[in-house]
């Protein structure tokens, strides 16, 4: 059987709401940069909190792309990029929206009306390949690009567990050089932006976007709890993914924390009526890497197959984990929030030690890691009796995979590791 053509069921009220609102933003978004605004395109891990305070809209490149691959247009894109000369089998993900700007030139539809044209890019520079994407992207456009340098913990001895302490201990646990290169950039980044969009910077409005982004977070964090502790689970990733990506790229604004806070009231009102993803659970599972955005069904796949219900991923975990930081000085917290970011996510010590965490906490069975450098994650987890399948594939490039072999694999390794093990370790099913 395959899932190609099929949608996903969507289990909370709040995920189609945010969808609506999203498409709506975009389309005034859109009308903005056609009016003269000013339109930031940014990477995930680019410090929003600037652009939002000074009333610079901005789209999320990741987003974006799961966007395109959702409306099934990323092989387009990736074949526009490989006519203009780019690589088409290296960093997809982040180069589909440059892809759909070259595609958009040869008469080419993107979703909802295309891309604006960017008035200035920004991200950090986590792979020679994601800076090489916004650099192409300046100069097809012209657009300024805007880098932060990755700076990486020198130290070699650092606290593994810091889920608990970075928020408000993070002058401990990050190196002050570090955090002091990240604040002189974002005042660089200011600087450009007043000077070149004629906005100004104040401080007092980073702090309240700042304050914002943190209550949003928290809703997350209750959220994430809610979701691990309650059996069987009320929501899947099929719901959490999309209700998580989208109110977090409006992180710091009102909209966003009430948003999250929509999030967990749902959830937490399907907890208390006993009403599940999957009513027949029977196994639990971590999604490691990037949303399959192009096959949402796949997940709900396995929950009719095999009760299996697939109850983490990065986006609400990340949200509920990596991003509170409390401070004084809203530059320097800021700044603290992204410097350590990519640790959180790839270092071996760090993200093994949170994978293994969250696994523990949501009571996982078995994990699948699509695409992800991840040995010491996998290594970690199963060392703790979590069994992973790795698939070496690109989340958004579905000349890399296909729904059915995706179906096969993890289907063989659910009904040969994954359900014997469950079914020893809590003595069979009732």
């Amino acid at each position: 059987m395959s899932t190609s053509g099929i949608r996903s069921v969507k289990g909370l009220d709040v995920t189609s709401a945010f969808n609506a609102h999203q498409r709506q933003w975009f389309a005034e978004l859109s009308e903005r940069s056609v009016g003269g605004e000013p339109i930031a395109i940014v990477n995930a891990d680019a410090p929003h909190e600037i652009f939002r305070a000074m009333d610079i809209p901005y789209v999320v490149v990741q987003w974006w792309s799961s966007v395109i691959s959702a409306k099934q247009q990323a092989a387009g894109c990736l074949e526009a990029l490989r006519g203009a000369g780019y690589p088409d089998n290296n960093e997809q993900y982040n180069a589909l929206g440059l892809g759909e700007a070259l595609s958009m030139r040869r008469g080419g539809a993107g979703p909802w009306g295309g891309l604006p044209q960017p008035s200035i890019l920004s991200g950090i520079v986590t792979t020679d390949g994601s800076s090489k994407v916004l650099q192409a992207w300046s100069h097809e456009t012209g657009a300024p690009c805007f880098l932060f340098e990755s700076t990486v913990d020198g130290r070699h001895s650092i606290e593994t567990e810091w889920w608990d302490s970075l928020p408000w201990e993070w002058g401990r646990l990050v190196e002050p050089a570090r955090l002091d290169l990240m604040v002189a950039e974002l005042k660089e980044l200011i600087g450009l932006l007043e000077r070149t969009f004629d906005r100004q910077f104040s401080m007092t409005r980073l702090e309240e976007v700042m304050a914002l982004a943190n209550e949003q977070l928290e809703y997350y964090r209750k959220t994430r709890d809610l979701v691990a502790t309650t059996v069987p689970a009320p929501v899947s990733v099929v719901d959490t993914m999309p209700a998580t990506m989208v109110p977090q790229w409006h992180r710091g604004s009102v909209w966003g924390r009430d948003a999250a806070k929509a999030l967990f009231e749902e959830v937490q009102a399907r907890a208390d009526a006993g009403t599940a993803a999957c009513p027949g659970e029977q196994i639990r599972l971590m999604w490691l890497g990037r949303g399959l955005w192009a096959s949402m069904g796949l997940y709900q796949y396995f929950e009719r197959e095999y009760g299996a219900v697939f109850v983490w991923s990065m986006y609400l975990a990340l949200a509920a984990d990596g991003y509170l930081r409390y401070g004084e000085d809203p530059l320097r917290t800021l700044a603290a929030r992204f410097v350590p970011l990519i640790e959180v996510l790839r270092m071996p010590t760090w993200s093994s030690s949170w994978h293994a965490k969250e696994a523990t906490l949501h009571q996982i069975d078995g994990a699948i890691s699509l695409g992800e450098e991840d040995y010491f994650s996998v290594r970690r987890l199963e060392s703790q009796g979590v069994p992973v399948l790795r698939i070496n594939a690109n989340n958004v490039d579905q000349s890399t995979w296909s729904e059915q072999a995706l179906i096969t694999q993890i289907s063989q390794f659910i009904e040969e590791r994954v359900r014997p093990a469950a079914e020893r370790r809590r003595g069979g099913w009732t």
